[in-house]
Protein backbone atom coordinates (compact mmCIF):
# COMPACT_ATOMS: atom_id res chain seq x y z
CA UNK A 1 0.00 0.00 0.00
CA UNK A 2 2.83 2.40 0.81
CA UNK A 3 4.25 1.97 -2.68
CA UNK A 4 0.87 2.75 -4.25
CA UNK A 5 0.49 6.00 -2.34
CA UNK A 6 4.04 7.07 -3.10
CA UNK A 7 3.41 6.60 -6.82
CA UNK A 8 0.32 8.80 -6.56
CA UNK A 9 2.18 11.57 -4.74
CA UNK A 10 5.06 11.54 -7.23
CA UNK A 11 2.92 12.10 -10.35
CA UNK A 12 3.37 15.10 -12.62
CA UNK A 13 0.58 17.65 -13.08
CA UNK A 14 -0.45 16.16 -16.41
CA UNK A 15 -0.63 12.73 -14.85
CA UNK A 16 -2.68 14.16 -12.00
CA UNK A 17 -5.18 15.57 -14.50
CA UNK A 18 -5.48 12.22 -16.18
CA UNK A 19 -5.96 10.52 -12.86
CA UNK A 20 -8.73 12.96 -11.87
CA UNK A 21 -10.62 12.14 -15.06
CA UNK A 22 -10.93 8.48 -14.09
CA UNK A 23 -14.33 7.22 -13.09
CA UNK A 24 -15.33 7.24 -9.44
CA UNK A 25 -15.83 3.48 -9.69
CA UNK A 26 -12.15 2.98 -10.52
CA UNK A 27 -11.17 5.18 -7.59
CA UNK A 28 -13.38 3.22 -5.22
CA UNK A 29 -11.88 -0.06 -6.43
CA UNK A 30 -8.36 1.26 -5.93
CA UNK A 31 -9.03 2.31 -2.37
CA UNK A 32 -10.78 -0.99 -1.64
CA UNK A 33 -7.75 -2.90 -2.92
CA UNK A 34 -5.42 -0.75 -0.83
CA UNK A 35 -7.47 -1.40 2.28
CA UNK A 36 -7.49 -5.13 1.60
CA UNK A 37 -3.70 -5.07 1.31
CA UNK A 38 -3.52 -3.71 4.84
CA UNK A 39 -5.51 -6.53 6.42
CA UNK A 40 -3.11 -9.02 8.04
CA UNK A 41 -4.22 -12.25 9.77
CA UNK A 42 -3.67 -10.60 13.15
CA UNK A 43 -5.56 -7.41 12.31
CA UNK A 44 -8.43 -9.47 10.87
CA UNK A 45 -8.69 -11.37 14.17
CA UNK A 46 -8.57 -8.13 16.15
CA UNK A 47 -11.28 -6.58 13.95
CA UNK A 48 -13.58 -9.58 14.32
CA UNK A 49 -13.27 -9.76 18.10
CA UNK A 50 -13.68 -6.04 18.54
CA UNK A 51 -16.99 -6.34 16.73
CA UNK A 52 -18.07 -9.25 18.95
CA UNK A 53 -16.90 -7.45 22.07
CA UNK A 54 -18.76 -4.28 21.15
CA UNK A 55 -21.91 -6.32 20.58
CA UNK A 56 -21.69 -8.08 23.96
CA UNK A 57 -20.89 -4.84 25.77
CA UNK A 58 -23.80 -3.04 24.13
CA UNK A 59 -26.32 -5.84 24.69
CA UNK A 60 -25.05 -7.07 28.05
CA UNK A 61 -24.07 -10.54 29.24
CA UNK A 62 -27.68 -11.71 28.94
CA UNK A 63 -27.49 -11.22 25.17
CA UNK A 64 -27.98 -14.40 23.12
CA UNK A 65 -24.91 -14.38 20.87
CA UNK A 66 -25.38 -15.78 17.38
CA UNK A 67 -23.43 -19.01 16.98
CA UNK A 68 -22.43 -18.49 13.34
CA UNK A 69 -21.16 -14.97 14.01
CA UNK A 70 -19.10 -16.32 16.89
CA UNK A 71 -17.68 -19.16 14.78
CA UNK A 72 -16.80 -16.82 11.92
CA UNK A 73 -14.63 -14.80 14.29
CA UNK A 74 -13.11 -17.88 15.94
CA UNK A 75 -12.19 -19.45 12.61
CA UNK A 76 -9.74 -16.59 11.97
CA UNK A 77 -7.77 -17.52 15.10
CA UNK A 78 -6.73 -20.87 13.62
CA UNK A 79 -4.23 -19.04 11.41
CA UNK A 80 -2.47 -17.76 14.52
CA UNK A 81 -2.10 -21.31 15.85
CA UNK A 82 -0.58 -22.33 12.53
CA UNK A 83 2.11 -19.66 12.86
CA UNK A 84 3.32 -21.18 16.15
CA UNK A 85 4.54 -24.43 14.62
CA UNK A 86 4.62 -28.00 15.90
CA UNK A 87 4.35 -27.13 19.59
CA UNK A 88 0.76 -26.06 19.15
CA UNK A 89 -0.17 -28.46 16.38
CA UNK A 90 -2.39 -30.48 18.69
CA UNK A 91 -4.05 -27.33 19.99
CA UNK A 92 -4.55 -26.14 16.43
CA UNK A 93 -6.13 -29.42 15.28
CA UNK A 94 -8.38 -29.59 18.32
CA UNK A 95 -9.38 -25.94 18.01
CA UNK A 96 -10.14 -26.13 14.27
CA UNK A 97 -12.17 -29.31 14.73
CA UNK A 98 -14.25 -27.84 17.55
CA UNK A 99 -14.94 -24.58 15.71
CA UNK A 100 -15.94 -26.57 12.62
CA UNK A 101 -18.39 -28.69 14.62
CA UNK A 102 -19.95 -25.58 16.17
CA UNK A 103 -20.19 -23.83 12.81
CA UNK A 104 -21.88 -26.86 11.27
CA UNK A 105 -24.40 -26.90 14.12
CA UNK A 106 -25.13 -23.18 13.91
CA UNK A 107 -28.07 -23.61 11.52
CA UNK A 108 -29.78 -26.01 13.92
CA UNK A 109 -29.01 -24.29 17.22
CA UNK A 110 -28.77 -20.64 16.25
CA UNK A 111 -27.18 -19.26 19.41
CA UNK A 112 -24.66 -20.16 22.10
CA UNK A 113 -27.38 -20.27 24.74
CA UNK A 114 -29.29 -22.87 22.77
CA UNK A 115 -26.21 -25.10 22.66
CA UNK A 116 -25.91 -25.06 26.44
CA UNK A 117 -29.65 -25.49 26.98
CA UNK A 118 -29.77 -28.57 24.77
CA UNK A 119 -26.87 -30.29 26.51
CA UNK A 120 -28.13 -29.37 29.97
CA UNK A 121 -31.51 -30.93 29.16
CA UNK A 122 -29.81 -34.07 27.86
CA UNK A 123 -27.12 -34.20 30.54
CA UNK A 124 -24.39 -34.14 27.88
CA UNK A 125 -22.56 -30.92 28.75
CA UNK A 126 -19.29 -32.68 29.52
CA UNK A 127 -19.77 -35.61 27.16
CA UNK A 128 -16.98 -36.02 24.61
CA UNK A 129 -18.10 -34.59 21.29
CA UNK A 130 -20.96 -32.54 22.71
CA UNK A 131 -21.25 -28.97 21.47
CA UNK A 132 -21.03 -27.61 25.02
CA UNK A 133 -17.72 -29.39 25.50
CA UNK A 134 -16.55 -28.14 22.09
CA UNK A 135 -17.44 -24.60 23.08
CA UNK A 136 -15.47 -24.99 26.30
CA UNK A 137 -12.39 -26.08 24.33
CA UNK A 138 -12.73 -23.23 21.83
CA UNK A 139 -12.92 -20.81 24.74
CA UNK A 140 -9.65 -22.26 26.09
CA UNK A 141 -8.04 -21.78 22.68
CA UNK A 142 -9.04 -18.13 22.62
CA UNK A 143 -7.64 -17.69 26.11
CA UNK A 144 -4.39 -19.42 25.14
CA UNK A 145 -3.78 -16.94 22.34
CA UNK A 146 -4.70 -14.04 24.64
CA UNK A 147 -2.26 -15.21 27.34
CA UNK A 148 0.47 -15.84 24.76
CA UNK A 149 0.08 -12.32 23.39
CA UNK A 150 0.25 -10.84 26.88
CA UNK A 151 3.46 -12.73 27.62
CA UNK A 152 4.87 -11.86 24.20
CA UNK A 153 4.35 -8.15 24.80
CA UNK A 154 5.78 -8.22 28.32
CA UNK A 155 9.07 -9.85 27.31
CA UNK A 156 11.96 -8.74 25.12
CA UNK A 157 13.22 -12.31 24.77
CA UNK A 158 13.91 -13.29 21.16
CA UNK A 159 12.26 -16.70 21.45
CA UNK A 160 8.75 -17.53 22.52
CA UNK A 161 9.46 -20.59 24.64
CA UNK A 162 8.93 -18.99 28.03
CA UNK A 163 5.97 -16.91 26.90
CA UNK A 164 4.26 -19.88 25.24
CA UNK A 165 5.04 -22.34 28.03
CA UNK A 166 3.58 -20.02 30.66
CA UNK A 167 0.47 -19.34 28.57
CA UNK A 168 -0.12 -23.04 27.89
CA UNK A 169 0.45 -24.02 31.52
CA UNK A 170 -2.15 -21.52 32.68
CA UNK A 171 -4.89 -21.98 30.10
CA UNK A 172 -4.84 -25.49 28.61
CA UNK A 173 -2.41 -27.81 30.38
CA UNK A 174 -4.71 -28.48 33.35
CA UNK A 175 -7.26 -30.02 30.98
CA UNK A 176 -4.90 -32.05 28.76
CA UNK A 177 -3.61 -35.55 29.36
CA UNK A 178 -0.02 -36.17 30.40
CA UNK A 179 0.82 -37.39 26.89
CA UNK A 180 -0.49 -34.22 25.26
CA UNK A 181 1.26 -31.96 27.77
CA UNK A 182 4.54 -33.79 27.21
CA UNK A 183 4.25 -33.44 23.44
CA UNK A 184 3.43 -29.74 23.67
CA UNK A 185 6.31 -28.91 25.99
CA UNK A 186 8.72 -30.92 23.84
CA UNK A 187 7.64 -28.93 20.81
CA UNK A 188 8.29 -25.60 22.51
CA UNK A 189 11.91 -25.81 21.39
CA UNK A 190 10.74 -25.56 17.78
CA UNK A 191 8.80 -22.35 18.26
CA UNK A 192 9.72 -19.52 15.89
CA UNK A 193 11.78 -16.61 17.13
CA UNK A 194 10.11 -13.29 17.80
CA UNK A 195 11.27 -11.98 14.40
CA UNK A 196 10.15 -15.14 12.62
CA UNK A 197 6.71 -14.89 14.15
CA UNK A 198 6.38 -11.26 13.09
CA UNK A 199 7.39 -12.25 9.58
CA UNK A 200 4.80 -15.04 9.46
CA UNK A 201 2.14 -12.64 10.68
CA UNK A 202 3.28 -9.97 8.21
CA UNK A 203 3.61 -7.49 11.06
CA UNK A 204 6.17 -5.01 12.35
CA UNK A 205 6.93 -4.73 16.07
CA UNK A 206 4.66 -1.71 16.26
CA UNK A 207 1.74 -3.12 14.28
CA UNK A 208 1.95 -6.48 16.09
CA UNK A 209 1.85 -4.80 19.49
CA UNK A 210 -1.12 -2.69 18.45
CA UNK A 211 -3.10 -5.62 17.07
CA UNK A 212 -2.20 -7.97 19.92
CA UNK A 213 -3.39 -5.41 22.47
CA UNK A 214 -6.60 -5.04 20.47
CA UNK A 215 -7.19 -8.79 20.57
CA UNK A 216 -6.34 -9.06 24.27
CA UNK A 217 -8.83 -6.34 25.16
CA UNK A 218 -11.55 -7.57 22.80
CA UNK A 219 -11.29 -11.27 23.64
CA UNK A 220 -11.67 -10.85 27.41
CA UNK A 221 -15.38 -9.89 27.30
CA UNK A 222 -16.05 -12.83 24.96
CA UNK A 223 -14.23 -15.26 27.26
CA UNK A 224 -16.15 -13.87 30.24
CA UNK A 225 -19.40 -14.16 28.29
CA UNK A 226 -18.75 -17.84 27.54
CA UNK A 227 -17.81 -18.55 31.15
CA UNK A 228 -21.06 -16.99 32.31
CA UNK A 229 -23.03 -19.30 30.03
CA UNK A 230 -21.76 -22.18 32.16
CA UNK A 231 -21.71 -20.60 35.62
CA UNK A 232 -25.23 -19.19 35.21
CA UNK A 233 -26.34 -22.81 34.80
CA UNK A 234 -24.28 -23.87 37.82
CA UNK A 235 -21.72 -25.65 35.65
CA UNK A 236 -18.21 -25.44 37.04
CA UNK A 237 -15.29 -24.38 34.84
CA UNK A 238 -12.72 -26.87 36.12
CA UNK A 239 -12.80 -29.20 33.13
Amino acid sequence: MTIKFRSIFSRSKSEDSAAISRSSMDDDDAFEDANNDQLTPLSAVADAFEELSALVKAKGFDYDLDLKTFCDACSLVSILFGCLGIAFKFAELEYVSKVSDLAEASESYGTLNNVLDFDVQNDTVRTAGSLSRNLRRVRQGLDLIRALFQNFLSSDDCNLKEAASTAYAKTCAPYHTWAVRTAVYAGMYALPTRDQLLLKLNETNESAERNMVRYINASLPIIEYIDKLYTSRRISLDW
